[in-house]
């Protein structure tokens, strides 16, 4: 565990801000603005379960309202507490700036372990804690947009969005009030795998950059890297099949709840993830080594470490001993701020939460303006793009004859070439787009400016800077 004199989760938060902005021009009252939490709603309600009334503490942040609507995901889990959601409100403010997502920050939780409660029980508990955040407007399409978090998923922002909904029956954008949603409820296609995506798409994107790879003291590409997960949820599962089945990477170790996975050769992360769901953790399972003590695996040689669960897994206690030269951060604040001092003396790169997991948010985004406009995406355009191609196809074709010459392009690309892209492939392009133009500002800091030593405090200066920018514009 961590040691006594380690901050916190929220006075991390603060302590980097505090770092970024003692190298930055800012009014202190603008500062200040920026630093604070706006507003706190804690909610306590009861719910009729089992035959007696159940009473769950929930709360909703709204950090900063530069831009509205403020978004951020709900989470169960029996650790929720006011100074985690306000830390996390205060994250996604700088997340949603850095990947130029138009919304301020928010967070909510409830103190609940769903896994001790049947689907119909939750259903109640869900609907009743959307009920109370909604008539305060803090479920709201313009106002508060929250998302899935741990412990909730599309199934939650389905009843979310239905509890909305009927409280607020002729809001004709009534459906972009949370994002998150499954498909056949206003969702966008790509939204599940959205984090797991942008975490691949960060390292893809640092993995252009030589002088970057380098600082690392890496080489190459991500192909044969070796890579420890911490972490086997959706975010986590996610960068994991897509890191190794697209891109080569070998996933050597495996951490989670009930101890680690390691195998040298590389683990087969869809079997892993299947026996995890058959047999509720990873206890028993063939083909690699088990160790009861997960956290030593997060000290194990490897290329690459992605923490992708809890925060402050990464702390004082055994931040010397991490060896990993590259550490992309996929959950919120794995690394303490403590941490982050002692990797960054022995020269660790890290690639920050606030970036590297923002691919949730962005493609909420696309949800969100999905939802607004009413029109799936590629809808209007899709068969168009065909038709065009098609012209140039059958224009180089008739080239070919008149030239007397036969044209054989690749058995597949008539067919890629020719298919209009569809919504998950636009989500796609969208989301990679994102990701690269937010690592590019945030590295243009870090390589440009003598003061900044770490992409953490680049991606801290980058989004304050466009916080403030916000307020300037509105007079503040």
């Amino acid at each position: 565990m961590s040691s006594q004199n380690e901050p916190s989760f929220r006075e991390s938060v603060d302590l980097m801000f505090n770092r970024a902005v003692s190298i930055m021009d800012l009014p202190p009252g603008l500062e200040e603005k920026i630093r604070v939490c706006n507003a706190t709603y804690t909610v306590r309600f009861g719910v009729r379960l089992r035959g007696k009334i159940h009473t769950f503490t929930g709360y909703r942040s709204v950090h900063s309202e530069h831009m509205e609507p403020v978004k951020g995901g709900i989470r169960y889990a029996m650790g929720v507490n006011q100074d985690e959601v306000e830390a996390l409100a205060a994250l996604m403010t700088y997340k949603c700036a850095l990947v130029e997502a138009p919304f301020g920050g928010s967070k909510g939780g409830l103190c609940i372990d769903p896994r001790e409660y049947e689907e119909h029980e939750l259903e109640l508990i869900t609907r009743r804690f959307a009920y109370e955040l909604a008539k305060r407007d803090l479920i709201h399409p313009s106002q508060n947009v929250p998302a899935p978090d741990m412990g909730t998923g599309e199934r939650e922002m389905a009843w979310i969005a239905d509890q909305y909904a009927r409280m607020n029956t002729t809001d004709i954008n009534s459906r972009a009030c949370v994002t998150g949603k499954p498909l056949n409820a206003g969702g966008i296609a790509g939204r599940v795998e959205a984090t797991g995506r942008g975490v691949q798409y960060a390292l893809r994107e640092f993995f252009r950059h030589p002088e970057d790879i380098a600082k690392a003291g890496l080489s190459g590409t991500l192909d044969g890297k070796r890579v420890i997960v911490q972490g086997l949820g959706n975010v986590g599962y996610h960068a994991a099949k897509f890191l190794s089945e697209e891109d080569g990477a070998l996933i050597t170790g495996i951490i989670e709840r009930d101890g680690a996975l390691h195998r040298e050769e590389g683990l087969d992360v869809e079997a892993v993830r299947n026996w995890i769901v058959k047999h509720g953790g990873i206890s028993g399972y063939p083909d690699a080594t088990h160790t009861a003590d997960g956290a030593a695996l997060l000290e194990q040689d490897c290329d690459i470490l992605i923490p992708a669960a809890l925060e402050g897994v990464i702390n004082m206690s055994n931040a010397a001993r991490i060896k990993a030269p590259l550490i992309i951060e996929a959950a919120n604040g794995p690394v303490t701020a403590g941490a982050d001092e002692v990797l960054r003396d022995k020269g660790t790169v890290i690639i920050p939460d606030m970036y590297a997991n923002a691919g949730g948010v962005t493609v909420s985004y696309f949800e969100w303006v999905k939802n607004l406009s009413h029109i799936r995406f590629g809808r209007m355009q899709r068969r168009q793009e065909e038709a065009r191609h098609q012209l140039v196809v059958d224009q180089m074709e008739s080239l070919s004859e008149a030239l007397g010459k036969t044209w054989s392009p690749s058995p597949d690309f008539k067919q890629r070439y020719l298919r209009g892209a569809d919504e998950l492939e636009l989500v796609r392009s969208g989301l990679d787009d994102t990701m690269r133009i937010a690592y590019q500002s945030m590295r243009e800091v870090w390589h440009d400016r003598d003061d900044v030593m770490d992409l953490r405090t680049a991606a801290y200066l980058v989004s304050i800077e466009k916080v403030a920018a916000s307020y300037r514009a509105k007079g503040l």
